[in-house]
């Protein structure tokens, strides 16, 4: 039996799902500034600049969720695709959440179970760069070269468990990265900058092959195809590029307060 061809975008029902997902990111960028406000009123230092990446990476993911779809279906899907499961958590990362959370909780129960799960085995084990990679990048694939993609369109619900599904596995990918905030386990540069690159080649392969064959299923205007196929491809790149470069001045930051301890020993 031959498929039915899905030729519409994913559903949007912006009076239930969408809503609960825009009232869930507001929600917590409230949460986030008003923690970092309490931090600087009791005389802390926190950047203000990581106020905005978190309430920027809250904004795409609600605007992703009720926004109307640029373009062609398969190319607003690809850029709800890209706000979502990638530039959303690199600016939520950016944040350090976690850090924030544990500096504003006072010594406690609530601080103590916090430190607790973000030094636990499953934790460590989450944010093991490789195993990350394929929770991120391997639901991609399992996403769009199966019958997956195409059930999204039809079922709203089935779209929105995606779509949670790409940010947990996108904010898990570029926290265990990043490395920025307290986890069990801190890996090396090189197994976090090897995992980075295999991933994004892996990225830039799925891209590829959606620039010529859709999701299974599915049959979008080949221009259409091509389109979202190369906003993957290219906007997957410059959010790895960045990537990049938190690693780069990760490593710089460290060499840098490394060489002054050991100067500050000699003295």
């Amino acid at each position: 039996m031959t498929p039915a061809h899905v030729h519409p975008g994913p559903p949007q029902d912006p009076t239930a799902i969408g809503l609960f997902t825009v009232a869930a990111a507001l929600l917590a960028v409230a949460a986030y500034v008003t923690a970092a406000s309490r931090l600087r009123r009791r005389g802390d230092a926190w950047p203000r600049w990581r106020d905005g990446s978190f309430t920027a990476g809250g904004i795409a993911v609600a605007g992703a969720a009720v926004a109307g779809l640029p373009r062609g279906p398969f190319t607003g899907h690809m850029i709800q695709h890209l706000a979502v499961g990638m530039v959303a958590p690199l600016l939520l990362a950016l944040a350090r959440p976690l850090t924030l959370a544990l500096r504003v909780l006072a010594p406690g129960p609530a601080r103590r179970g916090l430190l607790a799960v973000a030094h636990s085995r499953p934790a460590g084990w989450l944010v093991f760069p490789p195993l990350a990679a394929l929770l991120d990048v391997g639901g991609m694939w399992l996403l769009y070269r199966t019958g997956l993609f195409a059930a999204t369109q039809r079922q709203p619900l089935t779209h929105a468990l995606v779509h949670t599904h790409l940010l947990a596995a996108g904010l898990l990918f570029t926290f265990a990265v990043c490395r920025l905030d307290p986890v069990r386990r801190r890996w090396s540069l090189a197994v976090r900058g090897a995992t980075l690159l295999a991933a994004g080649a892996a990225h830039g392969v799925l891209a590829k092959t959606l620039y010529a064959v859709p999701p299974p299923g599915t049959a979008f205007d080949g221009a259409d195809l091509r389109e979202g196929a190369r906003w993957m491809y290219y906007g997957g790149d410059v959010v790895e590029a960045a990537l990049a470069v938190v690693l780069g001045v990760g490593w710089y930051t460290s060499r840098g307060r490394a060489r002054a301890a050991a100067v500050s020993r000699r003295a």
